[in-house]
């Protein structure tokens, strides 16, 4: 398109898994983790070619319904035009609809994939309004802000839009996930919640929610972890949709362990130590796949270009 330059040279992105909502801080508090997806994409001289290897090889659609690819065109038209083709090659680890922030690792990579393929697409597109692109696109920020910026993460929406505040985690904390084998769609988790929660439920999460920052960030207060991680506002009425995960859930956190359901489910987060983690690979169900992670700190990255 005339007014646009692209740039001839492939380029790789490089976004990690997150873990939103962490207890009580539904759709504002996420955490990166160390499990990533990678992208390259390059201008073609036509069409569209979408490869795609490891999760969702045999069920993602390689047409421009395409998340990743879906997210390009968005981003391209805030930039000011289309390119003539586009190739692109989606590397996928992130297990899909199981609440690790699959989508919103799509969504965030085409959007950087292709300012990155723009000219100056830095000059149009900043940070900030690439979160504000990657959260409209995805419906909430949580999972979005802590793959675009790595660690700790709160978000929250302002009259002016988006915003995310980003924290270093003690990096004692070790963040253990039990991978179920079946999905849990996040339309139908969200469909499950109340239009009203009790004054008492919301009072308890807020407070749990303040604490959260302190327990995940200070080392002196990981021990908090258990009560800070404690939510009355959305799991309790997911569990139906997810009894073998409320299930886990329920056992981890009567044996001490600060655990909750990762997003929308229905994977299990377990918040612990180097020793507990050790110890927590037994714990998982029949049919659980037990992954031991770390706090990924870098976020979104483009890792060549």
């Amino acid at each position: 398109m005339a007014g646009l330059d692209f740039r001839a040279a492939p380029v790789q992105v490089r976004v990690p898994a997150t873990s939103a909502n962490l207890g009580p801080g539904f759709d504002a508090c996420g955490l990166a983790l160390t499990l990533a997806d990678t992208v390259v994409a390059r201008v073609s001289g036509g069409g569209l070619d979408v490869e795609v290897s490891g999760e969702g090889a045999d069920s993602v659609p390689t047409t421009e319904r395409h998340l990743v690819v879906r997210a390009m065109r968005t981003a391209f038209d805030v930039l000011g035009g289309q390119p003539r083709g586009l190739a692109v090659r989606c590397a996928n680890h992130i297990p899909h609809g199981r609440g690790l922030g699959s989508s919103a690792a799509a969504i965030v990579a085409g959007i950087l994939a292709a300012r990155e393929l723009v000219v100056g697409g830095h000059d149009h597109l900043d940070d900030l309004a690439v979160l504000r692109l990657a959260a409209a696109t995805e419906g909430h920020p949580d999972n979005v802000a802590a793959c675009l910026l790595g660690g700790y993460t709160v978000a929250w929406t302002a009259a002016d839009g988006v915003h995310a505040l980003r924290r270093d985690v003690d990096p004692s904390v070790v963040p253990v996930a039990f991978v179920p084998p079946t999905r849990v769609p996040t339309s139908r988790a969200r469909r499950l919640l109340p239009t009203s929660v009790p004054f008492a439920d919301a009072a308890l999460s807020a407070g749990r929610a303040a604490l959260l920052t302190a327990a995940l960030t200070a080392p002196a207060d990981r021990e908090l972890l258990l009560a800070a991680t404690e939510d009355r506002l959305h799991q309790q009425y997911r569990a139906a949709a997810m009894p073998g995960s409320a299930g886990l859930v329920a056992r981890l956190r009567s044996e001490g362990v600060a655990a909750v359901v990762s997003g929308a489910g229905p994977t299990v987060l377990a918040l612990t130590d180097a020793a507990g983690a050790a110890g927590l690979a037994a714990a998982a169900p029949p049919g659980f796949a037990t992954m031991v992670l770390g706090v990924d700190a870098d976020g979104a990255r483009v890792v060549a270009g």
